[in-house]
């Protein structure tokens, strides 16, 4: 088990897509260990010389030499991972997260996010972060705790659906923006290529459910993953859709254009878990996640919606 490093740079970034045909950056074992930096925001919402607050140089490189491709995002990677195939499993441990920045950013623009009927403006607040306290200030005064994720994390596609925006999150998980996957817990992805090609970005410093103005606090993220490849035993793949773990619960995933087909294919996903780890029949569990689950909107500002189940692992 060897440990890697894969920094932002435009060499090791893609802006704004997933691509199947993308090749890897970074190429490691089952098991292995990666440090990664990834950086957020496009030239336009970075914050003027006179706020004090350091643009890191990763960004301004990346920002003076590339531009966006479809989506919004600026994700470092593909880590590929020997041996994978498709029908495989991807195990993404996410071991470490911290801030790659003394600042972070909020924004509402015209036509985007969940009430854009009610707030047809442009607004971008600059957020300054404590790292040593862990903390941001907003301009109202109120002081939040970070509670970093990434936004986005995913395998390569299906190479089927070519070059797509990483603004809408699919199967292949990309910018699920669950603030559940915090430092510690665990992403399970089907893979689709050879290699899975595993790529992460969109650093978030603290978000709601919902994500309703269709930004975080987005911010440059520095993180440590490990990879476990679990390979197929028979004809059938051994995950067709994304799941989580936290240190407390078992996470199911809906995505969907339709919030309430979203919340269905959430709750089929649990359903079907808890069948698989368990002598309860599918009844027996859709009566028990009526009981003891916890369904959330994940975020509703991303065209395909989400919706995550939330399974206390001792009921299980």
């Amino acid at each position: 088990m060897a440990k890697h490093r894969l920094d932002a740079s435009p060499e090791t970034v893609h802006w704004g897509y997933f691509d199947a045909a993308l090749k890897p950056k970074l190429t490691v074992a089952s098991g292995d260990t990666v440090d990664v930096t990834c950086v957020s925001g496009r030239t336009e919402v970075m914050p003027p010389p006179e706020s004090g607050l350091a643009i890191p140089p990763a960004l301004a490189a990346i920002n003076a030499t590339m531009a966006p491709e479809l989506g919004a995002h600026i994700l470092t990677g593909p880590i590929a991972i020997a041996g994978a195939e498709p029908g495989d499993m991807l195990e993404v441990r996410i071991e470490a997260i911290s801030p790659g920045a003394d600042w972070g950013y909020n924004m509402v623009r015209p036509l985007v996010g969940t009430l854009p009927e009610d707030f047809p403006v442009t607004r971008l607040l600059h957020i300054p972060v404590d790292r040593a306290r862990n903390t941001c200030r907003l301009p109202w005064g109120t002081e939040l705790p970070l509670s970093p994720f990434f936004g986005v994390m995913g395998v390569a596609p299906p190479p089927v659906y070519g070059r797509i925006a990483s603004n809408p999150p699919r199967e292949h998980a990309g910018n699920l923006d669950n603030k559940e996957l915090v430092a510690g817990t665990t992403l399970f992805l089907p893979v689709w290529v050879p290699g899975a090609n595993f790529s992460m970005g969109d650093g978030h410093g603290v978000q709601g459910d919902g994500e309703v103005c269709i930004t975080a606090l987005e911010m440059c993220l520095d993180g440590t993953f490990t990879f476990i490849l679990h390979k197929k035993t028979g004809p059938a793949p051994v995950l067709t859709f994304p799941r989580a773990e936290t240190k407390t619960h078992y996470v199911s995933m809906g995505l969907n254009e339709d919030l309430d087909l979203a919340m269905k294919q959430a709750l089929r996903e649990m359903i079907a878990f808890i069948a698989s780890r368990s002598n309860l029949s599918p009844l027996d569990a859709y009566q028990f996640c009526s009981m003891a689950a916890d369904f959330r909107v994940t975020q509703t500002v991303n065209g395909v919606k989400g919706v995550h189940g939330m399974l206390r692992k001792e009921l299980l």
